[in-house]
């Protein structure tokens, strides 16, 4: 059993296809299955159901997968410490990102930590799966870190450091009935038209959880994966939104009218895996970010 072998197991398993996982490895497709038949040689057991056109893991396979990443997590750590004691920290880092963030400088941070350990790779991806997407990423290891919006009870199995905490508040058109109002419950927006971002981004399950337990369901007649974009479809007339109170979703002729009677927010975190050792790069990392966020509290 070496490393490679390992490596073209997760990939597979992943990707439930030898197709996908060869380019994701820049490989060939006879190398990796090679790889793969060698491996099962080696542990005497079937790890792939091949017998359809889909590839599935056998309880073998589901049971090693677990082992496969964990050994080649410590693998990657045990470079890292010998590269870093003769070159300075290096390593990669996968960070996973809402398009819209809004309370976190993360091109000055990332720019900051390049420029402090540029032997560190950076990857920073930007989600249009939302949060739930996000965090099953880092869950699966296909993520070390992501910023995401879900509530405190959706993080199972996740690190998180809150970043920021923001209420909601509902954006109406100008000529609309309730453009002058200055706070709206659920039940008063009862029946009206939403615009809001698509299902399992932390805005849009926070707002229809609320709706669903006041009794209230409502209906979504628009979905953009940008919470810039909705208060422009919101002020052509699509809808109305219920959204969280930040400066990007202010828009001229658009004030934002107060959510009574309902608690609910909108909660920003940085999550890593719980019960897992971070790696160094992520570590220093996540100081950095405590670093700025004291400065920030001190500052204010």
């Amino acid at each position: 059993m070496d490393t490679r072998q390992l490596e073209y197991f997760v990939a597979v398993a992943e990707e439930l296809s030898f197709t996908r996982a060869a380019l994701q490895l820049q490989a060939v497709q006879s190398t990796v299955s090679a790889g793969i038949k060698s491996l099962e040689s080696d542990l005497r057991t079937t790890l792939f159901d091949r017998s359809t056109r889909a590839v599935a893991l056998t309880p073998a396979g589901a049971a090693f997968l677990p082992e496969a990443k964990a050994t080649l997590a410590q693998l990657d750590r045990a470079r890292s410490v010998v590269q870093e004691a003769g070159a300075g920290l290096r390593g990669s880092l996968r960070i996973g990102t809402m398009i819209s963030v809004g309370v976190l400088d993360l091109p000055g941070l990332l720019g900051a930590f390049h420029r402090q350990y540029p032997l560190v790779d950076l990857h920073l991806t930007a989600s249009m799966h939302g949060s739930v997407g996000l965090a099953e990423d880092v869950r699966a290891g296909r993520l070390d870190a992501a910023l995401l919006a879900l509530p405190a009870a959706d993080l199972a199995g996740l690190w998180s450091r809150e970043l920021d905490r923001r209420p909601y508040v509902v954006l109406v058109p100008p000529d609309h009935r309730f453009a002058d109002r200055a706070a709206l419950t659920v039940s008063e927006l009862a029946g009206e038209d939403f615009v809001d971002l698509p299902r399992g981004f932390g805005n849009r399950m926070a707002v229809d959880r609320a709706f669903d337990a006041a009794g209230r369901p409502r209906r979504v007649v628009a979905e953009v994966a940008d919470l810039r974009v909705v208060a422009d479809y919101v002020r052509a007339g699509l809808g109305i939104a219920v959204v969280p109170d930040l400066d990007i979703v202010h828009r001229p002729d658009l004030a934002p009218i107060e959510l009574a009677e309902v608690d609910v927010q909108w909660r920003v975190t940085l999550v890593c895996l719980a019960d897992h050792r971070p790696s160094r790069a992520l570590s220093t990392l996540l100081g950095l970010v405590e670093v700025l966020l004291t400065a920030g509290e001190d500052g204010e």
